[in-house]
């Protein structure tokens, strides 16, 4: 009884204190940056939507928001075509080096971001794909596609090969089998490396900061930028995080029987 009590506190505390940055965010957001630099208030004195109103009527803020959902879904998209049949292939087949290949990929993912930084830069540049949408996406796909093919492996290779076989023998052809019969089967699988190609690419900002400056300026960029001649304006940028949380929230929430299934599974 007592380790039942004393298990139930600790989960407590832990619960509030993974919140407490939230719900401090949540509080500034409602509040007015006298307030804000007055004191410390457990919740807003004189409640005001002033701050969510500046996001949603200035469109150097609402802008971030459509870039990012641009280009993480176009890296979503990107890497579940790319990561499908080359995961396929490792589950499937046995060729030469293809070890070596798949450990190659995953190396990808294991260096920085910093590291491809001037790489992508000088190649953007060069054939004007510099600040647009499509070149965030493809260097997010640099870090996204070698774990959506190990992820997606792993789950295709929990299907039995009997399957491909049987389809075979009733006269599916590849496409016709690997869309209806085979995707099916490893749902959780692309729902879980679905979240994690949008996580990385909706929170990453060295990259998409750097190979962009205005017409395809995400979200976190501009956010960086809040320093004006009276200062930083606090409620505004609290605001912005609030709304810049919700997404990735919604995406958890859709998700979450998925990416226990893959925990289950061993694979994630």
């Amino acid at each position: 009884m007592n380790y039942s009590r004393s298990k139930g506190l600790g989960m407590t505390l832990f619960i509030v204190l993974l919140l407490t940055p939230i719900y401090w965010l949540l509080n500034m957001s409602f509040k007015t940056n006298q307030e804000i630099l007055g004191g410390l208030t457990l919740w807003p004195q004189n409640f005001t939507l002033a701050n969510y109103a500046v996001i949603f009527s200035d469109s150097s803020w609402y802008s971030g928001y459509i870039n990012s959902m641009i280009y993480v879904s176009m890296n979503m998209t990107i890497t579940l075509l790319v990561a499908l049949p080359a995961a396929y292939a490792f589950s499937r087949y046995k060729f030469v080096g293809d070890k070596h290949l798949f450990f190659w990929l995953l190396s990808n993912r294991m260096a920085p971001p910093a590291v491809f930084l001037l790489p992508f830069f000088q190649l953007y540049s060069s054939v004007g794909l510099f600040d647009t949408h499509i070149a965030v996406a493809l260097a997010h796909c640099l870090f996204n596609v070698p774990l959506a093919v190990w992820i997606l492996e792993g789950f295709m290779s929990g299907v039995p090969r009997e399957y491909d076989e049987m389809a075979y023998i009733d006269g599916y052809s590849f496409p016709k089998f690997f869309v209806k019969i085979f995707l099916p089967m490893i749902r959780s699988g692309i729902g879980v490396a679905a979240f994690f190609a949008f996580m990385f690419s909706w929170v990453e900002l060295l990259l998409a900061r750097t190979l962009t400056s205005v017409d395809a300026q995400p979200i976190g960029a501009i956010m960086t930028r809040t320093v004006g001649a009276s200062g930083i304006d606090w409620g505004v940028l609290a605001a912005a995080g609030v709304l810049t949380i919700i997404p990735g929230v919604l995406v958890v929430w859709f998700v979450r029987n998925h990416i226990a299934k893959g925990f289950a599974l061993g694979r994630v």
